[in-house]
């Protein structure tokens, strides 16, 4: 059976779908429903095959007789398609970034081809306690989250004692970086804001 939420399917034919399958559903036959309505077999058999357009009295009529609430029948027939972009753990595009070396590894947790990129989401995993890291600065603000493991962690002059569970949001143009990895294997969550910069 189609999806009643397909937008090639008129008002007709969704109607027609989602009392067929409450019906289904229900375990009922088309001539139950006519006996329980009042409505002739063959109105509840043409209402179902988008052959009629009918009233919304006799449509009220149908929906009680197959315990599909009316307000429920018209539910999903305009809503929005979506279109979110899902990303299973582990499979985000590995990105290199300047100045990283073995042991220090940035997921792209999403990724839009064209038009302008308002935000980055990256998993940083670190796992290598002698590796020495660079500053980074760039356009935007920052926010990171430290998922596992424990981190100290610059941003200009301060320096952060972070921890699972920990997070710190700042102006990404200040020099930033971890300094020490004091637990590891460490996750961190970084999600890049470029807003202010447009």
């Amino acid at each position: 059976m189609a999806d009643p939420q397909d937008k090639r399917f008129d008002l007709d034919q969704y109607i027609g779908m989602k009392v067929k399958r409450a019906r289904l559903d229900e375990g009922l036959k088309l001539v139950d429903v006519a006996r329980i309505s009042g409505i002739s077999q063959g109105m509840v058999s043409k209402i179902e095959n988008a052959q009629v357009s009918t009233s919304l009295e006799t449509l009220s009529r149908l929906c009680d007789a197959i315990g599909l609430p009316i307000s429920k029948l018209f539910a999903d027939f305009d809503r929005p398609d979506g279109g979110a972009q899902f990303t299973k753990a582990g499979q985000g595009l590995e990105v290199v970034r300047r100045g990283t070396e073995k042991g220090h590894t940035y997921h792209l947790l999403n990724y839009k081809r064209g038009g302008t990129t308002t935000f980055e989401p990256f998993m940083v995993t670190m796992d290598d306690l002698s590796e020495v890291f660079p500053t980074f600065s760039h356009p935007g603000e920052e926010f990171i989250y430290v998922v596992s493991g424990s981190i100290v962690y610059r941003h200009g002059n301060h320096l952060y004692e972070m921890e699972a569970g920990d997070s710190l949001t700042f102006d990404a143009e200040i020099p930033h970086g971890p300094e020490r990895l004091l637990e590891v294997p460490i996750q961190l969550l970084s999600v890049i804001n470029y807003a202010k910069q447009q």
